[in-house]
């Protein structure tokens, strides 16, 4: 039975690619009663999803078995959705790869809470480039999978058939199931290890998306832009920009969403004068400003 035997060989192979990740696998507990899982990324450093990672004093790391040790919050950064947990413990060396195509088979691992592993097998549905988070956080491999997450397993590692590490699962929109690539948690820790925070740029202003009336679009040269509804206390852009204006532009590329502003002002801007495009009391006019930290 052919059929029979391919099917066995699939199920033992990702048995042992499972249990040969299960090392990598801990839960975190902040209140006994719920946990999120996270990827014992290296010595002492536990990686996890950020946005399911509530505010905490004390967390709990649960370890492969059930050992259970105090974990503290080195940094978090929503941009990427990547927290990172200070702790004892020393987790063995994991291979890191690059993602197959679509239909390539994963395993999405998780913690039960309890120090044992849970599961779910399926495959990549989507594959694509970098992107930009809508907090302006760089993602280096758009990565979507074709899977349902169980129960407190978002911040575990995703990996590939042959048990290398993609990655750290996550939702997206709708419950989607996303993946943080290892290259994007790589690049991000260090920093949040050393200053707790990944910095990003701000204006300080408050937007809101609008579509511009036909006789305005033609004279901006833009359908939509985004109405400045309100200015932060000794923000960069306090007294250039004013609640009303419409920016159309930053550095001459278009910004109708927050997502796009927000990427417009990477880390690398801070610091940095950037120009604007600004519709103004119907008239256009240009502005420049220079971009700070966003405050911690």
């Amino acid at each position: 039975m052919p059929h029979a035997n391919a099917f066995a060989a699939l199920s033992h192979a990702t048995e042992a690619a499972a249990r040969a990740a299960a090392p990598l696998v801990a839960g975190i507990d902040w209140s006994g009663r719920h946990h999120v899982s996270g990827v014992l990324w290296q010595k002492g450093v536990l990686v996890t999803s950020e946005q399911s990672l509530p505010d905490a004093e004390t967390y709990t790391a649960v370890l492969p078995g059930g050992l259970r040790v105090p974990a503290t919050l080195a940094g978090r950064d929503p941009a990427t959705n990547v927290a990172a947990l200070r702790l004892e413990a020393d987790p063995p060396p994991a291979a890191s790869a690059n993602p197959g195509g679509v239909a390539a088979l994963v395993l999405a691992l998780g913690s039960d809470g309890a120090g044992q592993v849970t599961a779910r097998f399926g495959a990549i549905e989507l594959l694509g480039g970098a992107w930009d988070s809508m907090r302006g956080g760089r993602i280096d491999r758009l990565m979507r999978l074709g899977i349902k997450l169980a129960e407190g397993a978002e911040g575990g590692p995703v990996i590939d058939a042959d048990g290398a590490l993609l990655g750290m699962s996550t939702f997206g929109s709708h419950r989607s199931v996303l993946v943080i690539p290892t290259a994007t948690i790589a690049r991000v820790l260090p920093q949040l290890l050393k200053d707790g925070r990944i910095a990003r740029g701000w204006l300080g202003i408050g937007l809101h998306a609008v579509s511009l009336p036909r006789d305005l679009a033609e004279r901006a040269g833009a359908a939509h832009g985004l109405m400045v509804v309100n200015i932060a206390e000794s923000a960069p852009a306090a007294g250039v920009l004013l609640p009303g204006d419409i920016l159309l532009e930053i550095d001459g590329g278009p910004v109708a969403t927050p997502r796009a502003v927000a990427a417009a002002l990477s880390q690398e801007r801070i610091g940095q004068e950037v120009a604007l495009k600004v519709l103004r009391g119907g008239v256009l006019t240009a502005e420049r400003v220079t971009v700070c930290a966003r405050p911690a």
